[in-house]
């Protein structure tokens, strides 16, 4: 990575390359800062792969940080801003960083962790309201030296410790290399048609790897990001409009929101080249509308922390083919050129083309282990292939079809039913905006189908009338045996569904008779 930081300060110096708000830092003076701060880290002790903790919301300092271990050999840990103060704690104890930069805004939580986090020997703030023990970042950085440390990374050095979002326990550390990343980069920059040039925004939070990867691909072509502080639907199609935006990642449910945004057609959208729906899987009915909106430019990324696999490309993307095409909308795509995929039943058999089984992945792109996890790394990286913990199938043409979690499959009366087919059902409902799916105890049956599920505005529907709307669609065991109406579903920071959250919140729930 210090190879793509240096070649794009000599090719495209002048370029911008970060712009926030009015806040613009050409390659050249993002190189020189990240040069400087990484200088003034070295001299005050740090020495090669030491951990530098960021705490943080979206802004300029946050690819600052990142950028001192891609040219330095530092080992960049952030964690995630949303998480309760025990987890923040055992993410920082668990990855211990020598050096943690924070916002001000998070002074107060991290003083009351400080206690437990004896790893950590210098605390440096971001922002204006700095704390009597800690240090301001632009005092720091303007210690250092401009012509950085003598200190350089390996391509089998540890870039980043980026911790997975917890979607069935605790957060694990995903260790990934330079080489990783380069080749991540690289696929991306590939699949996004990323140039010299082009602009991508990033509203996904930085401590997520589908805004890094979404980030860097654009970077590995000498392009530039435009960074939101956090994701608000309007304000992303007025910066696609005036900034002329080539490039965008929505999740799913930010995709969602942005077409609901009233008057959202008057907005030029006609610069983007691409719209990468990666993070989750997007219902069909919201596919189509996004199609109608932007046009024939999206494809649909599916990857996790660990490792990225597949794309659906624009090319497939064809809501008025045929019934083939149509089924594909549903689909994750193709393994990309560089990687190689493979369906496997519990004994890591391969499984025939149709039949559900784990995803695995082998690509430069996945990480090499989880951090202080030797177990839970045996387990996924067993064979020299990435289990990834999702069911799906392959159909003849190579395209993938996600089921559900691995440990998310509700064995129901010795039936496995998968959450996605079902949630694809109720999605089909005109009077559904937002729904899941998870399995809850049963007396009789083990475990039955509990659904969660968000009316749109305005919309009345009864729990009878949407199963009985299910039957018409998927056979009638898959059908949900309750009906539980929310306002809004709890997510995670990469937007896909919280299912631990939801089981916690229903697990005494008795289904309706």
């Amino acid at each position: 990575m210090r190879d793509l930081v240096e070649r794009n300060e000599r090719y495209h110096g002048d370029q911008d390359y970060l712009i926030f708000g009015e806040r613009r830092l050409s390659f050249r003076q993002y190189t020189h800062r990240v040069r400087r701060l990484a200088g003034a880290l070295v001299a005050g002790g740090l020495r090669h792969q030491d951990r530098i903790g960021i705490l943080a919301m979206n802004c300029p300092e946050y690819l600052e940080v990142y950028g001192v271990a891609e040219v330095s050999g530092l080992v960049a840990s952030p964690v995630n801003f949303r998480l309760a103060g025990p987890e923040i704690a055992y993410i920082i104890r668990d990855a211990s960083p020598r050096v943690l930069f924070f916002e001000s805004q998070y002074a107060a939580v991290i003083d009351r962790l400080r206690g437990e986090l004896t790893c950590v020997e210098r605390y440096i703030c971001i922002g204006d309201e700095v704390p009597q023990w800690a240090e301001a970042y632009e005092d720091v950085l303007a210690k250092g030296d401009e012509s950085g440390p003598a200190m350089a990374p390996g391509p089998d050095d540890l870039l980043c410790i980026m911790y997975t979002s917890g979607t069935t326990g605790r957060p694990k550390g995903a260790m990934i290399t330079h080489r990783a990343f380069v080749s991540l980069c690289e696929a991306w920059a590939q699949e996004m048609s990323a140039d010299v040039g082009d602009k991508v925004l990033l509203a996904m939070p930085l401590f997520h790897i589908g805004a890094r990867s979404q980030g860097g691909a654009i970077t590995a072509r000498g392009g530039a990001i435009v960074l939101h502080r956090a994701f608000e639907p309007e304000a992303i199609l007025r910066t696609i409009a005036e900034q002329r935006i080539t490039q965008v990642h929505l999740a799913p449910t930010m995709m969602q929101a942005v077409l609901n945004v009233p008057g959202q057609d008057k907005y030029d959208a006609s610069s983007l080249k691409t719209i990468n729906y990666a993070a989750a899987p997007m219902p069909v009915t919201v596919l189509r509308q996004a199609l109608e909106r932007f046009g024939p430019i999206l494809i649909n990324g599916y990857g996790q922390t660990e490792g990225s696999g597949t794309v659906l490309a624009k090319h497939y993307h064809r809501p008025h083919g045929d019934e083939r095409d149509r089924r594909r909308l549903g689909s994750i795509g193709q393994p990309q050129p560089a990687t190689l995929l493979r369906i496997v039943d519990e004994n890591d058999m391969e499984v025939p083309a149709g039949a559900i089984g784990e995803i695995c992945l082998k690509s430069a792109q996945n990480m090499i282990g989880y951090w202080n996890n030797s177990v839970a790394t045996v387990e996924a990286l067993r064979g020299g292939w990435l289990h990834t913990g999702d069911m799906g199938y392959q159909d003849e043409d190579g395209f993938v079809y996600l089921a559900d979690r691995k440990k998310d499959v509700i064995i129901s009366g010795g039936e496995n039913i998968y959450s996605r087919e079902v949630e694809e059902a109720l999605m089909s409902h005109e009077a559904v905006m937002d729904a899941a799916v998870i399995g809850v105890p049963d007396p009789y049956w083990g475990e039955s189908v509990n659904a969660v599920v968000v009316l749109r505005a305005g919309a009345r529907l009864a729990p009878s009338d949407l199963v009985a709307h299910c039957k018409r669609v998927i056979a009638s065991y898959k059908c949900p045996k309750s009906v539980e109406f929310v306002d809004e579903l709890p997510r995670l920071p990469s937007g896909k569904i919280s299912k631990v959250t939801l089981r916690e919140r229903f697990r005494a729930l008795v289904p309706a008779k």
